[in-house]
């Protein structure tokens, strides 16, 4: 089972998709995708806490800009919980606000690919984030229109799609 979880900031996807993973009978692995920045102290507060609230027997996986390997080396039984899908596109973002184009385009490619061929059960996790105007920063619209179209992928992939809001989850698609 592929489900995608998405929601605002502060929705309660995480924790939604953690309690998830506490009910998978096999191993768990969460995968996480932010990239650790120097200087961020509210950010690494924010890492601490997710981390305070995983169990000590999930495995971690630190995932760079190649994700799909790690998909696609998952094992049937095991259950992947990918933390977040919006950190992830961060990593192709330099610290000048560049963009990495292709590299994220081969990427992102890959990851789609991997998800569909995976045998393990994957939880992603994401941000919706189309429900604001129109950034007027031109990174931040790149951001918004990646992230956008990444989530209308994986949702076609995924066959569970769910939308928290204030903590409560909404079937979108597949199995309530």
């Amino acid at each position: 089972m592929k489900h995608l979880i998405t929601g605002g900031a502060r929705s309660g996807k995480s924790r939604h998709a953690e309690q998830l993973a506490l009910a998978h009978a096999g191993p768990v692995r969460y995968v996480a995708t932010a990239e650790r920045r120097a200087g961020d102290g509210a950010f690494a507060e924010r890492i601490a806490r997710h981390q305070q609230r995983r169990p000590a027997h999930w495995q971690l996986t630190e995932a760079g800009q190649a994700l799909a390997p790690v998909l696609a080396g998952a094992a049937a039984g095991e259950l992947l919980l990918v933390d977040c899908m919006g950190m992830w596109l961060m990593r192709f973002f330099g610290a000048d606000g560049g963009f990495d184009q292709a590299g994220w385009q081969r990427q992102r490619d890959a990851l789609l690919a991997a998800l569909a061929a995976t045998p393990a059960s994957v939880l992603l996790v994401t941000n919706e984030i189309g429900w604001g105007v129109v950034p007027l920063g031109a990174e931040t619209r790149v951001f918004v229109d990646e992230l956008g179209w990444l989530n209308q992928a994986l949702a076609t992939v995924c066959q569970q799609v769910t939308l928290v809001a204030c903590g409560q989850p909404l079937c979108l698609k597949g199995p309530a």
